[in-house]
C-alpha cells in the first residue's frame, strides 16, 4: 500500500496538521514531509473520525432492487462513514449465524465500509420465541448489538429475555419504540395536521410507552438497551431521567426527525412516510437541544432504501422510510448550529466516537493518533451541494432532500487507510 501524507488538515482540536498513513495506520502527526508518499492536499478541510451509523438497511439479502451491501456501503463512503450497523430485517431475516456471517463478508467483499450485522431479537422478527442470540455473538461476524427494528419486542416477557441474555456477554438490544396496539393502520403523526388531512394518527405516547416500560426493564435487569430513531419531546424528558439514574439507556436520532415536521405530509408525498412520523416542530427543537446536550447519544441515519414500486404510490400503500446516508452529515451540521457555528467536536462526538463505542467498534471512531487504524473523513465546511436523486450511490431514489441545497461535502473517505473517496468521488478500485 502506498504511504500517504494528508497536508494540512484541521484536525478537530489540535489545529492544522499533517497525517501520514503507512500500512493502513496512522504512522505520524505533525508538520511533515515523506519521500515517496502520495500527498493530499487538506488545506482548509476538516478531518474527522469516519462516521459510524448505528441503524442502516442495506436489504440484502433478499431485496437486491433496492439496494444491495455494495451499493449501500458505497452510499455510506460518500457520506463519510467507515462503519455501519445493518439491521436485520433482510430476506431471509438476519435471525442466525448462517446470514449475519453472509451480510458481513459481503461488506469485506466490497470494501467500501466496515459492515457489522445486527441480528434480530425474535425469530422471523415475529416477536415470539428468541432467535439465535448466542449463536450470532459467537458467530464470525461476532454481533453484540440486537435489534427487530421495524417491529417492537413488544412482549414484556421477550424483552427482559433478551435483556438478561444480552448481558451475559455485554451486548445490547435496540429497541424500535412503538406499541403497536395503539399505531394500527397509522399512516402519520397524530395531531392538528392529521385531523385535518384525514389520515389516521400516529400518537407520540405509542413510543414513550414503551421506552418508559424498557427503562425500567433495563434497570431491573442491569441490561444495557438502547432506543432506535427517538422522536418525541417527552421521549427525551423519559430517557433524560433514566440517564440521571443511572440506567444504562443510549438513544440516537435520525437526521429527518431533526429538520423536517408532518406539514411535509400536506404534500401527500409518500417520500415523507416514515417510521416512527415527522412529528411537530416543538419535537424537532427538543431533539436538537438533546443532540448537543448528550441525551440524545448519537445521529443514525435509519438509511432505508425503497425499490420504485414500494414508493411510487399512494400514501397509504407506501412503504416508510428515506435514504439517508449520504445527505446525514450535512444534516447533522445544521441541526447543531450551521456550517459556520458547528462545534467540530461535538459532531464527531455525536456521528462518530459515541455511535463506535455503543455498538463496540473499537477500530473505529478514534481521533488520529500515531497507531491507530487511519478511519477517517476529510469535510469541506466551506462547500454546498445540491441533492440530485439521480447522481446518489444508492440503488433508491427515495431521499426527502431532493432539489434542496445542504451544506459541507465530504472530499475524502479513508477505510484502514485505503480510500474509498477521494476528490470527492467514490473510488471504483480502493487503494
Amino acid at each position: 500500500m502506498t504511504d500517504r501524507l494528508i497536508k494540512g488538515a484541521d484536525l478537530v482540536g489540535k489545529g492544522r496538521r499533517d497525517v501520514l498513513i503507512r500500512d493502513g495506520r496512522v504512522a505520524e502527526i505533525g508538520s511533515l514531509t515523506a519521500a515517496g508518499a502520495e500527498v493530499v492536499d487538506a488545506d482548509g478541510l476538516v478531518l474527522l473520525p469516519g462516521l459510524v451509523d448505528l441503524h442502516t438497511h442495506l436489504r440484502e439479502p433478499g431485496r437486491e432492487d433496492a439496494e444491495t451491501v455494495r451499493s449501500g456501503t458505497r452510499a455510506a463512503a460518500k457520506g463519510g462513514y467507515t462503519a455501519v450497523c445493518a439491521m436485520a430485517n433482510s430476506y431471509p431475516v438476519a435471525d442466525t449465524a448462517g446470514v449475519v456471517e453472509q451480510v458481513a463478508a459481503l461488506g469485506k467483499a466490497a470494501g467500501y465500509a466496515d459492515v457489522q450485522p445486527i441480528g434480530a431479537v425474535s425469530i422471523g422478527l415475529e416477536g415470539k420465541q428468541l432467535a439465535e442470540i448466542g449463536a450470532m455473538a459467537g458467530s464470525a461476524a461476532n454481533v453484540r448489538v440486537f435489534s427487530d427494528d421495524g417491529h417492537c419486542v413488544s412482549d414484556p416477557v421477550l424483552m427482559r429475555r433478551a435483556l438478561e441474555y444480552v448481558k451475559t456477554f455485554g451486548g445490547l438490544i435496540a429497541q424500535h419504540a412503538e406499541e403497536p396496539r395503539l399505531t394500527e393502520g397509522a399512516q402519520m403523526n397524530e395531531g392538528p395536521v392529521s385531523a385535518e388531512l384525514g389520515l389516521p394518527g400516529w400518537p407520540s405516547v405509542a413510543e414513550e410507552a414503551i421506552i418508559a416500560r424498557d427503562v425500567l426493564l433495563a434497570e431491573y435487569t442491569g441490561a444495557r438497551v438502547h432506543f432506535c430513531h427517538v422522536s418525541t419531546a417527552r421521549s427525551v424528558d423519559i430517557i433524560r431521567e433514566a440517564k440521571a439514574r443511572g440506567a444504562q439507556v443510549t438513544a440516537e436520532v435520525c437526521p429527518h426527525h431533526l429538520l423536517l415536521t408532518d406539514e411535509a405530509a400536506r404534500t401527500y408525498d409518500p417520500v415523507y412516510k416514515v417510521n416512527p412520523p415527522l412529528r411537530r416542530d416543538a419535537d424537532v427543537a427538543v431533539l436538537r437541544a438533546a443532540l448537543a446536550e448528550g441525551v440524545i447519544d448519537a445521529v443514525a441515519t435509519d438509511h432505508a432504501p425503497h425499490a420504485p414500486q414500494d414508493k411510487d404510490c399512494e400514501w397509504a400503500a407506501a412503504r416508510p422510510g428515506m435514504l439517508g446516508l449520504e445527505t446525514a452529515l450535512s444534516i447533522a451540521v445544521l441541526a447543531l448550529g450551521g456550517p459556520d457555528d458547528v462545534d467540530w467536536d461535538l459532531l464527531a462526538e455525536r456521528t462518530s466516537r459515541t455511535p463506535a463505542r455503543i455498538a463496540g467498534l473499537e477500530a473505529h471512531g478514534r481521533d488520529p493518533q500515531p497507531g491507530a487504524e487511519a478511519n477517517f473523513t476529510l469535510v469541506d465546511p466551506a462547500a454546498s451541494w445540491t441533492v440530485v436523486p439521480e447522481g446518489l450511490a444508492s440503488l433508491s431514489r427515495n431521499t426527502p432532500y431532493a432539489g434542496r441545497k445542504l451544506p459541507v461535502t465530504v472530499q475524502a473517505t479513508f477505510l484502514r487507510g485505503r480510500a474509498t473517496v477521494l476528490n470527492g468521488t467514490i473510488a471504483e478500485e480502493i487503494q
